[in-house]
């Protein structure tokens, strides 16, 4: 299972020894910004993506792909608790089916 994005940027800045206002200067953001980041609270803006990436040298895709997934897993647990998994996994299995290579036409 995946850890929710925020939780993943406190583990890699602890890893790095770095406290909040360590980071945050880097970021260029305010720690409490910072904060509610790691909380879960609050997105981090594409800009902050990019220099996490740099930061910690992980891909802006790997980064952006675990904040995505968190925003879309809140809205589904959000609005339909009950239904949450089985309403991803068949968005899961509709994703896949619509981002198939189609077969081109053999013209003739």
């Amino acid at each position: 299972m995946e850890l929710p994005f925020g939780e993943q940027i406190k583990i890699l800045r602890e890893s790095k020894k770095m406290t909040l206002k360590e980071l945050s200067t880097l970021l260029e953001i305010d720690t409490s910004m910072l904060g509610k980041i790691e909380k879960g609270t609050r997105q981090a803006n594409p800009s902050i993506i990019t220099k996490l990436s740099a930061i910690f040298e992980i891909s802006e895709s790997e980064l952006n792909v675990s904040m995505i997934s968190d925003q879309i897993a809140n809205q589904v647990v959000k609005r339909y608790n009950q239904q949450a998994e089985q309403i991803l996994k068949v968005a899961e299995q509709k994703v896949a089916y619509r981002t198939k290579s189609k077969p081109e036409k053999i013209e003739k």
